[in-house]
């Protein structure tokens, strides 16, 4: 770290303040640049210091030179970047910005999005459209966002189509959008795309961003817990860590624990609890994570560890039936091999060969359990495999 930014993120005025002014005024593009690049290592309250900091610089004369950071992105100083260029924009800043839209670089892009969020000129609609299924998360959530704003009904309506999509790259976008957009009433849609899609997991994990689970339990018992089940088996692999303030784990938890226990719940309980522990087992989950981080999957551990295990055992085997949503995770924690066995007749072939991998993990799997399996089943790879068990 340069000495200019140890004194802009410094605490004492005499030190910030004339590099402040100087990094707006000059402008210093190449201190700016340096501040981005530190954002993974500076704490939250003091890039909001600095924010604060440079925004008490900025005037008519010299919010222009803001254009000149575009080029470095951070969510941290959107806000600022935007705040101050929104607050003294004209006709002609507007048109620069569309045309910086058009042809620029991909960060610049991205704070051009969120600055027709205020100036809502209808000549970026286009650009918003066209950007709205962008790689770039920050950059496509800009857009999909502006474009809620600017109560464009197309491309909400065009999103709602795409989940239908066979293409599960292009369903996961479009969940992507419609999550930016903020318009619960996709939520239907977009769960039933969730149980229908091979990306299950990472789609689980945008929900909570529109409606979270909370009141997704009022609102649909059965969605949350499937949401939440899936959430849980992608925790660690898929989703990060970080994650579990955002969806307020914890506290779904301890609700779970305290009410009266049904099937559904009792399997979720137990994959909650499995899962977990595997996290705070393994060093390679947590290396990486912040203290806070840690000691929430620590506390949620400890949580889900005052569960009575035979009773939730008990309760879930009911969900060992080939209607239940929960019945593959179901079958991770069974040990009644009867109920097992009778899911080797399913219509579900990919159920019926999970079946058998749990009656060759229990040792109980027969000769003749081979045999049902294989001739309920017609997919020859799954033939294959269950030939090898």
């Amino acid at each position: 770290m340069s000495d200019k930014l140890k004194k802009l993120t410094g605490k004492n005025p005499k030190d910030f303040e004339p590099v402040a002014y100087e990094l707006i005024n000059a402008p210093d593009v190449e201190l700016f640049a340096e501040l981005v690049s530190q954002d993974d290592f500076l704490f939250d309250f003091v890039k909001q210091n600095v924010a604060k900091r440079l925004s008490k610089i900025c005037n008519e004369s010299n919010y222009l030179n803001l254009l000149k950071f575009i080029k470095y992105y951070s969510p941290d100083y959107e806000d600022f970047i935007i705040s101050n260029l929104v607050e003294y924009a004209d006709e002609d800043l507007t048109d620069r910005m569309l045309e910086i839209f058009e042809n620029g670089s991909e960060n610049e892009k991205i704070y051009c999005a969120k600055f027709f969020a205020y100036i809502q000129d209808p000549l970026a609609l286009d650009l918003l459209k066209k950007n709205a299924y962008s790689e770039n998360s920050y950059l496509s959530g800009n857009c999909a966002s502006t474009l809620a704003i600017l109560g464009d009904k197309d491309s909400f309506n065009s999103a709602i189509k795409m989940l239908d999509n066979e293409d599960n790259f292009k369903v996961l976008a479009a969940v992507r959008f419609l999550i930016a957009y903020g318009n619960k009433e996709a939520l239907p849609d977009i769960i039933k795309a969730m149980k229908n899609s091979s990306f299950s997991e990472n789609i689980a994990g945008e929900i909570p961003y529109l409606y979270d689970l909370l009141s997704l339990y009022e609102f649909n018992r059965e969605d949350c817990l499937y949401t939440l089940n899936l959430i849980i088996n992608g925790l660690g692999e898929i989703l990060g860590l970080s994650s579990v303030f955002d969806f307020q784990l914890y506290d779904i938890f301890e609700m779970l624990i305290k009410n009266n226990p049904d099937s559904i719940s009792a399997v979720v309980v137990l994959n909650a609890q499995d899962k977990f522990n595997t996290l705070t087992e393994n060093d390679e989950y947590l290396f990486d994570e912040t203290k806070d981080t840690k000691q929430e999957v620590l506390d949620i551990k400890n949580l889900l560890n005052t569960i009575n295990k035979k009773e939730l055992n008990s309760l879930s085997e009911k969900e060992l039936n080939e209607n239940s949503l929960f019945v593959y995770t179901a079958l991770d924690f069974t040990k009644n091999t009867d109920k097992v066995r009778k899911l080797l007749t399913s219509e579900n072939q990919t159920l019926v060969l999970r079946a058998l991998e749990i009656l060759k993990k229990l040792g109980s799997i027969s000769d003749e359990d081979r045999k049902t399996a294989f001739n309920s089943v017609s997919n020859e790879n799954i033939k294959n495999v269950i030939m090898a068990i």
